[in-house]
């Protein structure tokens, strides 16, 4: 669905700055708690800035269905991203909408995001994507702090498994890396190719764009 996004757009010009990098996906967050969070009525803002091809991805956390469902409607959103504690069965409950799970790899390993999994596939709402994030605790993302590739790059390889999207303190400097290393489908950052958070930084942008371009 896509290579590269990045997450934690605030705003008109960084939406503009972002797409003029060439990155595929972009990621709006709608968690009242996060620096990033994007109003609704600026998210209009936001998605018309926007090229109609782009992937727009919508991030919530622990959300009401009704609610994510309202804004995807509201907004035209491409992409639901579950961030929070979201058990399987609340994928069953937006319908046909395709979700990318996101989850925070801490010192369970794999373990737990595959039998999340398993579940998901015994209840038939497997989500589009999986996610792996960095763990923090008491935090649901937007850390940079950087995620345990080693762990990562075992994701099984199962037909029936979601592909895998990395996230975690990725960088300009280091997304070529993490590529090679862990081999994801795609890539996703916020804090790193930021000034200030919720503030894209255009060269750091463009950086990360064509080095992760170049490393796929």
């Amino acid at each position: 669905m896509f290579r590269i996004k990045i997450c934690g757009i605030t705003c008109e010009a960084d939406a503009r700055v972002v797409a003029a990098a060439g990155a595929d996906a972009v990621g709006l967050n709608f968690f009242e708690k996060s620096p990033r969070y994007l109003a609704p009525r600026e998210a209009e803002r936001v998605v018309r800035a926007l090229p109609d091809d782009m992937v727009k991805v919508g991030l919530f956390v622990n959300a009401t269905p009704q609610h994510i469902l309202d804004t995807w409607d509201s907004l035209g959103l491409t992409l639901i991203q579950l961030h929070g504690d979201e058990p399987p069965e609340f994928l069953c409950e937006l319908g046909n909408r395709p979700v990318m799970r996101a989850f925070r790899l801490g010192e369970e390993g794999l373990a737990p995001i595959c039998g999340y999994l398993q579940t998901c596939r015994e209840l038939g709402c497997l989500p589009r994507l999986v996610l792996i994030d960095s763990f923090r605790k008491g935090k649901y993302g937007g850390t940079g702090a950087t995620a345990d590739w080693d762990t990562a790059r075992l994701y099984p390889a199962e037909v029936w498994l979601p592909p895998l999207v990395l996230a975690g303190g990725l960088t300009p400097e280091n997304v070529g890396e993490a590529i090679r290393t862990v081999r994801p489908i795609g890539v996703d950052t916020a804090s790193g190719v930021e000034s200030a958070a919720g503030k894209k930084d255009a060269d750091s942008v463009r950086r990360f764009v064509e080095t992760a371009r170049a490393a796929f």
